[in-house]
């Protein structure tokens, strides 16, 4: 399958942040072939697709648990830990397998709908989870929620991914849409020893590990007074060394920063979540400064409450100029790197987030009939990225593709039925009520 889309302009994404003018993305069998100015593309012969509005990248969601749409709004109000104590884990304790794929299968339409072609979700039922992205036609790297509860002990659950990823390998389905990874919660659920083990485990697979880190300062108040910090743990455990996905991170020192620096570890910035929750704000820009690779994530729709990326980059960059009292601390152009090729990064995939030759063609197509872009594409690079980032956000997504295959059309999904989908979340969330 080949397919040409021409643009007014395209977004590659590069780490210059490139704004291309009158441009072309070919994706052949599913990959980006050829990314540049019309007069410079190769002869064609696929279907070509004329497109009046900007092109970008698939943004990725570095952490989200997209399945809780079925619990969205409830505990609205509460802190983190009473949060998850008092509303999420006795909800989540009644959910069946079935609720999971009915939450994800909403969960990937919203994203879809906001542009969003790739998740990292820490959940549970992974095979549920995994058949309603395919459904969908989205993709995922799905981290199986490994806990140590009263009746949740944690080996059979890394026992069972374990298994998982070693018949089936880390990457299979259409187009490798799903990668499967290890998702130990948190060090205040679970031992040094246990983390250590699981991450041996990824380790040993080549498999990300997805773990909450440092998200409120009230939550590992015993491992740091242990251990100092949360990455001193997960150091001195054994965890850091392989593909390693630390998920909101807020509270961290310069060291902490620095031992993420040396390890090569990815941090998942949750900045609505984080605000929500009262948990803090992460200083990201020193993050950056220090060479840590950084995505950004929405985290549950529960405790959000959305699935929105573009709002998260907005967030990032506003958070970051008000923490530093500048400016200039986070460009428009910083922001959507952080939602597309920072979020690859910090997931350790060098095949998603940018329209490089040989990344998958997952390109998303911003309609600007908008009063948001009624400046016009002609106006100068920097002013059109600030009203993709500052003005229009998600509300002009308009089309779709998933390596090169139309997963929406004028705003609307088109393998999955969303009024189906929002029905099936109905009906969940009044038997969880």
């Amino acid at each position: 399958m080949s397919l040409r889309l021409h643009a007014p302009v395209v977004l590659p994404c590069d780490p210059g942040c490139s704004v291309l003018r009158d441009a072309v993305v070919d994706v052949v069998d599913g990959r980006v072939a050829f990314v540049g100015p019309r007069t410079d593309a190769p002869e064609f012969t696929g279907e070509v697709r004329e497109l009046t509005g900007i092109l970008l990248p698939g943004l990725v969601n570095a952490h989200a648990h997209s399945p809780m749409v079925v619990l969205r709004g409830l505990g609205g109000d509460l802190p983190l830990l009473r949060w998850l104590r008092e509303a999420m884990w006795p909800a989540e304790a009644k959910m069946k397998p079935e609720d999971i794929g009915a939450g994800m299968l909403l969960g990937a339409v919203e994203m879809l709908r906001n542009g969003v072609t790739t998740s990292a979700e820490m959940y549970f039922h992974g095979e549920q989870l995994v058949d309603a992205v395919l459904r969908a036609g989205s993709r995922v790297l799905f981290g199986a929620a490994i806990m140590d509860l009263p009746g949740m002990p944690w080996r059979p659950m890394t026992d069972e991914i374990t298994r998982w990823i070693d018949a089936d390998g880390l990457r299979f389905g259409p187009d490798e849409r799903i990668e499967l990874s290890y998702g130990p919660h948190s060090a205040y659920i679970l031992s040094p020893e246990a983390l250590g083990e699981v991450a041996g485990e990824a380790r040993e697979r080549g498999a990300l590990l997805q773990i909450h880190v440092a998200e409120s300062p009230e939550e590992d108040v015993a491992q740091r007074e242990s251990h100092g910090s949360v990455p001193r743990l997960l150091e001195r455990a054994g965890v850091l060394g392989g593909r390693v996905l630390s998920a909101h991170s807020v509270h961290l020192s310069t060291e902490d920063v620095a031992i993420y620096a040396k390890h090569g570890v990815g941090v998942a910035h949750c900045p609505g979540s984080n605000t929500k929750l009262a948990s803090g704000i992460a200083p990201i820009r020193s993050y950056l400064d220090a060479g840590v690779k950084v995505g950004l994530g929405t985290d549950g729709p529960a405790s959000n409450d959305d699935l929105d990326l573009f709002e998260e980059a907005r967030l990032a960059a506003l958070l970051a100029r008000v923490t530093a009292l500048d400016a200039t601390a986070m460009r428009a152009a910083d922001a959507l790197l952080l939602a597309t090729r920072g979020g690859a990064a910090a997931l350790g995939r060098d095949d998603l987030g940018a329209l490089e030759p040989g990344r998958w063609g997952d390109v998303v197509h911003v309609d600007v009939d908008d009063p948001a872009f009624a400046t016009g594409l002609d106006a100068p690079d920097e002013q059109v990225l600030a009203n993709l980032v500052w003005a229009s956000g998600t509300r002009r997504v308009k089309d779709v593709w998933v390596a090169g295959r139309q997963v929406v059309a004028d705003g609307e999904t088109t393998g999955v039925d969303r009024h189906e989908a929002q029905a099936g979340v109905r009906a969940v969330s009044e038997r969880l009520r």
